[in-house]
């Protein structure tokens, strides 16, 4: 038995199938032409579900170590105690998106958990390659922890969640954290995460389905990382897939589609922090490709995807 779209996902997602096959695929390069495919999908894919009446949201800026103001979006739902937060940083390769394209899912997630987050507006490759996306996430970590008396946050449950290279972003704001001794992380929750900047040899056996192509990571990765991307001298920050040594990361939430670009280098990271002693849960969803929760939200996969995530969000 070969591997196939989940059926209720594929009735969903025929329509945007069917558009997608008579498109050209982008170039390798064009990060332009990326954006401007994408970026309606995920504002689409955000509105198509109510945004929850019991969240409210307030603009924030911190200032980066280079002078760059940072604007974030603290969400919280009305009457929720004290207790833990989480920083959120979206998917888009890292050369697309904004904060504003996904209120939806961040506010829904704030909502179900009742656990407030802080999204932030990281600046985007090519036009600011690494270290700004990291930096700019550590800049907000430092900000949440010294306003956490302020905001009803307990500093020592902080997490950092993402999704795509926004999953990335939150890995290796976890190492980077580490490294320099903190602010302290409490979990990462890692969604279908970026992690490898080395462009694996295309599987036959997922290519048919890819959402998110290895022609887009070539792209990506040397918006991000100019030359350096696929070379020897990335270091973990940038892509966390090039960790030698976990010890003492926080514990971590991974998950991801098993017809998805990112399977291997989740399930390596996985095992990576699991032999360094870190815990681990691990998710690899059958069926279902790249993004596969905001393109078909109704699918009892999704819901289950989201619903695990709400429960790592509320163990905070």
């Amino acid at each position: 038995m070969s591997l196939s779209l989940d059926p209720e996902f594929a009735q969903v997602f025929a329509p945007m199938a069917e558009a997608m096959a008579g498109a050209t695929p982008a170039p390798v390069g064009d990060v332009a032409a990326r954006r401007a495919m994408w970026e309606p999908i995920i504002g689409a894919a955000s509105a198509a579900q109510p945004v929850p009446a019991d969240v409210t949201t307030t603009e924030y800026h911190a200032t980066a170590d280079d002078g760059t103001k940072i604007t974030m979006r603290w969400y919280a739902r009305t009457g929720a105690p004290a207790g833990p937060a989480a920083l959120f940083f979206h998917g888009g390769g890292y050369i697309f998106g904004h904060i504003d394209l996904f209120d939806g899912p961040v506010a829904r997630y704030v909502s179900a958990s009742g656990v407030p987050m802080l999204s932030v507006e990281y600046r985007r490759a090519p036009e600011h390659p690494f270290p700004a996306p990291v930096e700019d996430g550590y800049t907000a970590l430092r900000w949440l922890h010294e306003h956490a008396g302020e905001l009803g946050v307990d500093p020592a449950r902080i997490g950092v969640m993402g999704d795509s290279a926004g999953g990335g972003l939150a890995a290796g704001l976890s190492i980077l954290a580490r490294e320099r001794g903190g602010p302290a992380i409490a979990r990462q929750i890692l969604l279908m995460p970026m992690l490898d900047d080395r462009t694996p040899t295309p599987d036959a056996h997922i290519e048919p389905y890819l959402l998110w192509s290895y022609d887009d990571s070539r792209t990506a990765w040397p918006a991000l990382l100019g030359d350096a991307a696929g070379g020897p001298d990335v270091p973990a920050t940038a892509a966390p897939a090039r960790l030698k040594d976990a010890t003492g990361l926080p514990p971590a939430y991974i998950e991801v589609g098993q017809l998805d670009a990112f399977r291997d280098e989740d399930l390596a990271y996985a095992l990576k922090l699991s032999r360094a002693g870190v815990p681990v849960e691990f998710h690899l969803h059958p069926g279902v490709p790249h993004e596969f929760d905001s393109i078909a939200f109704g699918i009892d996969v999704a819901r289950r995807a989201v619903a695990d995530r709400v429960r790592a969000l509320a163990s905070l």
